[in-house]
């Protein structure tokens, strides 16, 4: 009775899931309601609202939903990682069988040799069949709770590998997302190029026959040559990031470059979302994937303490069988051929040259290793949110500044052309208006794209629609 009355507790630390942080905003001076205007749009935080499970379907691209949902069923490191949450699970329910009794079955059949001499018998040497017939059944009191704390270090560790499976598809969604941005504005990049290309060539050449009738400079042309070169030495590395990102979309998707077709996205395509959620801090550490592993893998580590502990302490094993004996299977079941036995057996150590202290004390420095841990992973998630709502500000301003000086360029050239028209501004006047209103599309394509992908990692930064409701997805 007094050892089934213990058997009700465990030793080691009871878990307890780390306070909620207590800070109220993630910048200093407070969280903003919404991004300065930029390019006439405002991006606004809205208190309570979720974060959508599909959060990409936010940038209103048709084509780049089909590619995501895609990969997220084809991806194989998302593949991986469900597969090792598969192996967790099998491997708590493994685990918890130790909280039942161990029956086993076992039949026998020997051939035996006697010499009843060694009993002080004159009876001659027989030889003799045995057959045997039993179950055993066997149960290991949980005196001290050390298997319950090594199944729910397991359990723990299931946690950890299913918000392992979380970050995955954060990650893929997050990276594909990104990937398309990018290659957009690549492309845009490209082209905007190679019509600033066009125009210096131009202007080269007419510079050439100046200088060839003697109005113009050598040097003038030089310089111009020499800024032509320039331009067309960027447009090679564009078109190679654009390819990277097309192989790296066909990878996440599970497919070959070769076998892929190009994810072609055009940047003005792609909306920039004006209402996007907020997440309070007291909520972020409940809804992103890698915090919440984080806690996990502390409470398995507390667990564990009490696994180490309760190795320390005696440990009781039951054993009840029962079985049949007979020179001959019909035999088995005569009368006097029965066997049985009941056994209770208690263990525990006294020496083992410090090794169980030691483990216990290894098993509390990784507890709070993982406290550590798990402090450093809240930190760094806030800050990414940090980051990102103030990368939001900055890109607003920066996209509004490169609107302006687009706006600004595209006039000047509207005049000089007309100038032009009217007989009072050169040709030459005209390539220069032009190749000026290029450069700035060039820069403005630049802040439109860095805020795009800012604002996927908002997205990312606040657990991207994934949380505790999406941990059994």
């Amino acid at each position: 009775m007094l050892a089934f009355a213990l058997a009700g507790c465990a030793v080691g630390p009871d878990f307890a899931p780390p306070p909620v942080p207590s800070v109220r905003d993630y910048v200093r001076g407070g969280d903003a309601a919404a991004t300065p205007p930029g390019e006439g749009q405002v991006q606004r935080f809205a208190t309570g609202a979720p974060v959508p499970d599909a959060w990409w379907r936010m940038f209103g691209s048709d084509e780049l939903d089909r590619t995501v949902e895609i990969a997220v069923a084809a991806n194989p490191s998302l593949q991986v990682a469900e597969a090792n949450l598969r192996q967790a699970d099998a491997a708590v329910r493994a685990g918890a069988g130790v909280f039942y009794p161990q029956v086993a079955v076992q039949a026998q059949a020997s051939r035996q040799t006697t010499t009843p001499v060694r009993l002080g018998s004159t009876v001659p040497t027989g030889v003799f069949n045995v057959f045997t017939l039993g179950a055993t059944v066997s149960y290991a009191l949980d005196l001290f709770g050390g298997n319950r704390r090594a199944v729910e270090s397991l359990a723990a560790q299931a946690d950890a590998q299913r918000y392992a499976v979380g970050a995955a598809w954060l990650t893929l969604t997050g990276t594909l997302v990104n990937t398309a941005i990018a290659r957009a504005g690549y492309t845009a990049q490209i082209a905007a190029t190679d019509e600033l290309v066009k125009v210096v060539r131009e202007q080269v050449e007419i510079t050439r026959a100046q200088v060839n009738a003697g109005t113009a400079t050598h040097a003038s042309e030089l310089s111009l040559v020499t800024q032509l070169g320039s331009l067309e030495a960027t447009i090679p590395p564009l078109a190679q990031r654009q390819e990277q990102a097309d192989h790296l979309s066909a990878t996440l998707a599970g497919r070959f470059p070769s076998e892929s077709e190009p994810l072609a996205l055009a940047l003005d395509s792609i909306m920039l979302p004006a209402d996007l959620p907020r997440v309070l801090p007291s909520e972020l550490v409940q809804r992103r994937p890698d915090v919440l592993a984080a806690q996990a893998l502390l409470h398995a580590a507390s667990a564990e303490v009490g696994v180490a502990t309760a190795a320390m302490l005696p440990s009781i094993a039951l054993t009840a069988s029962y079985g049949r004996e007979g020179t001959l299977p019909g035999n088995l079941f005569a009368a006097g051929g029965g066997i049985w036995g009941v056994a209770a057996s208690i263990a525990a150590p006294v020496f083992e040259g410090g090794t169980l202290y030691y483990r216990r004390q290894a098993a509390q420095a990784q507890f709070e290793a993982a406290q550590a841990n798990y402090r450093q992973v809240v930190l760094a998630a806030f800050a990414q949110v940090a980051d990102a709502l103030r990368a939001l500000d900055h890109d607003a301003l920066t996209v509004d500044a490169q609107d302006r000086a687009r706006q600004a360029a595209r006039d000047l050239l509207s005049e000089v052309q007309a100038n032009y028209r009217a007989g009072t501004a050169g040709y030459l006047q005209v390539l220069v208006a032009n190749a000026q209103f290029e450069q700035a599309t060039i820069g403005y394509i630049q802040a439109h794209t860095q805020r795009l992908q800012d604002t996927v990692a908002l997205f990312l930064a606040l657990g991207g629609g994934w949380g505790r409701e999406s941990a059994s997805r």
